[in-house]
Formats: structure tokens, C-alpha cells, sequence
């Protein structure tokens, strides 16, 4: 073994194998992070929000409502005016 440690008087070829082993490491630990824990809220690069209504939001129901024909132009309208008064201005492009 002591061949291997001892090259012509230095580490010898092998120092070069342990960088590799921890850029191994942190590649797989990335990979295995990208396809199971950060894949459920868009990783750790992207807003958690996007600007969109979200799922269960009165802008989300409304919009799904007046979208499946549950009320009509003018009754989402004013229903939306009501959630403009109670929650502060809301973009127009969050209406949709």
C-alpha cells in the first residue's frame, strides 16, 4: 500500500481522484434534490409566487366561476369590484 501513497516522493497520480469523488458527490446530491424535494415547489431558483391567483383565493373561485358559466359578466364584475375594495387595487391581469 505504501506504494500508492509514496510516488517519486509525492501523492502520485491518486491526489487527482479525490476532487473527482467530491465533485461526484455534489453532483449526485443536486440531482437527487432537482428530482425529489425541489421539484415540488419549482426548485430554489424561481418565486414562490407568480402573480396568478392561487388555487383556493376569492380571485381564483370568482374567476372559476364566471369561467364555467356560474355567473354571468356584469355579476363577476361587481363581485370583483367588491374584492377590489375589501383587498386593495388588484391588477387586471390577475383577474383571468
Amino acid at each position: 500500500m505504501e506504494y500508492l501513497a509514496n510516488w517519486d516522493g509525492g501523492p502520485g497520480p491518486w491526489i487527482l481522484f479525490f476532487p473527482l469523488v467530491w465533485a461526484a458527490v455534489v453532483i449526485g446530491v443536486v440531482t437527487v434534490l432537482r428530482r425529489t424535494a425541489w421539484r415540488g415547489r419549482g426548485g430554489p431558483w424561481r418565486p414562490m409566487t407568480t402573480g396568478r391567483p392561487a388555487g383556493d383565493s376569492p380571485l381564483a373561485v370568482l374567476g372559476r366561476r364566471f369561467a364555467s358559466g356560474e355567473i354571468d359578466e356584469d355579476e363577476y364584475w361587481r363581485r370583483l369590484s367588491v374584492l377590489e375594495e375589501h383587498f386593495g387595487r388588484i391588477g387586471k391581469g390577475d383577474t383571468a
